[in-house]
């Protein structure tokens, strides 16, 4: 599946998105792996951030892609072919929520290789701290999963704890609009510049393209 825009005088330029590709929240993609041919689609996007879940290094071609277009690259290993350990799953899903939720990522690409089952279970933990119901959680893990649906994917998403990072999250719009405010998003400032201290962004696995840090900011 393509889109064509109108181009110069060469011609129509035909924007191709990556496999799997869909729109999750306003300023949240994801996909399968992105190709060449689909660079012109992802610049469209204005993204942010690209968040990817495999262990493999990234291509020399997508780096120089990021790195022209000022993207950040947060890398979190999951194995795909062999069961990861339950530990350095939670740890790595966990560490990819974070980066997900600051709305200054945003917007943001998650993609695995083919956009299925990591970037599944990424977007099913995603629902559960949006308070989705299970039931509706499974139906777009297995919408995109297809035939390929793991059952230990699903068991995975229902029970993944989401206290901590929900508390975490409390603890971060307390201290930055105090008790009393009803707003629901933190927006970016130049006096939001230090994260608390019971907030762990895991920068061992985030790889920043161009030296920027990341901060929260957001309160789903």
């Amino acid at each position: 599946m393509g889109f064509i825009v109108e181009g110069d005088e060469s011609g129509d330029v035909v924007l191709e998105p990556p496999p799997n590709f869909s729109m999750v929240e306003e300023g949240i993609f994801r996909s399968g792996f992105p190709r060449p041919c689909n660079f012109a689609f992802l610049q469209t996007l204005n993204l942010r951030s690209i968040i990817y879940l495999c262990p493999e290094p990234y291509p020399e071609e997508n780096l120089e892609f990021l790195r022209s277009h000022n993207i950040l690259l947060f890398q979190f290993g999951i194995e795909g072919k062999t069961e990861p350990s339950l530990a350095s799953l939670k740890d790595a899903i966990r560490g990819a929520l974070k980066i997900l939720i600051d709305v200054r990522n945003h917007p943001v690409l998650i993609h695995c290789k083919r956009g299925k089952h990591r970037t599944g279970c990424l977007v099913g933990c995603l629902r559960k701290l949006q308070n989705w119901c299970l039931s509706s959680v499974f139906e777009e893990y297995q919408h995109f999963a297809g035939m390929k649906s793991r059952s230990a994917d699903l068991r995975f998403i229902e029970t993944f704890d989401i206290v901590c990072l929900r508390q975490c999250l409390h603890s971060i719009i307390y201290q930055y609009q105090g008790y009393g405010s009803k707003k629901r998003r933190l927006l970016y400032g130049e006096e939001c510049t230090e994260t608390p201290n019971n907030f762990d962004l895991n920068e061992e696995s985030a790889h920043n393209i161009n030296g920027r840090n990341s901060q929260f900011s957001l309160m789903v």
